[in-house]
Order: C-alpha cells, then structure tokens, then sequence
C-alpha cells in the first residue's frame, strides 16, 4: 500500500469528470487500498479517486468513531434524494484549513459495487448523506467550495494560492 498525492484546490485536475471503472481487477483493488490509507493519513472521512488524480468513478469513505468501517463505491450512483435538505459545515482533504456551511440533501439512496465487484444498495443520511454526496461531486468534477458564493470562492483562491507560496 502506498500514501497518494491528493490535488488541492484550485487545481484544475480537480475538475475533471471520472469515468466508470469498466473493470474491478487487481489494479483497481490496490487504489481502493492506497485511497483507504491515503484517507486514514490525512485524516479525512472521504476521498475521491479524483483528488489522488486518477479520473475513475471510486470512492471510499469511513465515518465511523474508529475509523474501521470502511465503505467502498465503485461506479457509485445516487438513485434518489430527499425533498429536505440539511446544512452541515464541510471540510475537503483538497481544500485544507477551509470549512463552511453547504446545503445537501438530508437521505440519499446510493447504488455501487465494492472492491470484489458486488452490486449492493444502501439508504444514508446524516454525515454519511452528506460525505456520500461530497464524494460523488468530485467523480463530477466539483469541489465544495462552489456551493458556495463567488465572493467566498474568491477569498479561498487567494488564501490557498498564499499559503502554497509560503510553503514553498
């Protein structure tokens, strides 16, 4: 297993659309791996294979108190959402240090395979609702952040453009 790079925002590789798996084998086993403990490091409770730079629809996600319940979506598709909508503050592993406040549906049902290429359904809601639905908006080529108001995009660009100068 090994620790992959993840983009950050405003990269325009961020902003790509992942393309379906067209077959779970070893090569796509060993990203889930590498993402799961990516993830795990950051620490983080999502990632997108799209922020490690590989434009495939493959998600994992781990929202569980002890970070051993991980969730793996291969060609992952939200196939209802919820009239309600709920806030949650959000935070992206690309977007280090920035959180705000995003509107997302409040119960999703989701359809994917995981890594041993098993169809399975799921209904979520809460935290999971929401990561599912963050997650996905990167296999579309979105970042959180543009949920939001151009002025609040505008001052996370420059803030992330400063402090990658400064750590150069």
């Amino acid at each position: 297993m090994a620790l992959l790079p993840i983009l950050h925002y405003p990269d325009a590789r961020l902003h790509k659309i992942a393309k379906p798996v067209e077959q779970i084998d070893e090569r796509i086993r060993t990203l889930v791996k590498d993402m799961a403990e990516t993830m795990y490091d950051a620490p983080g409770v999502g990632l997108a294979a799209t922020q490690v730079d590989v434009h495939e629809r493959v998600v994992v996600i781990d929202v569980s108190e002890e970070g051993n319940d991980l969730l793996v979506l291969i060609n992952p598709e939200i196939t209802w959402k919820s009239d309600e909508l709920q806030v949650y503050e959000e935070g992206c592993l690309s977007v280090p240090g920035i959180y705000d406040k995003v509107e997302r549906a409040a119960e999703i049902k989701v359809k994917a395979f995981n890594e041993k290429g098993e169809a399975y359904e799921f209904e979520a809601d809460g935290l999971l609702a929401v990561c599912v639905q963050h997650e996905l908006d990167h296999l579309m080529g979105k970042v959180f952040v543009e949920h939001l108001s151009n002025l609040k995009q505008t001052r996370i660009k420059t803030k992330l453009k400063k402090q990658a100068k400064q750590n150069m």
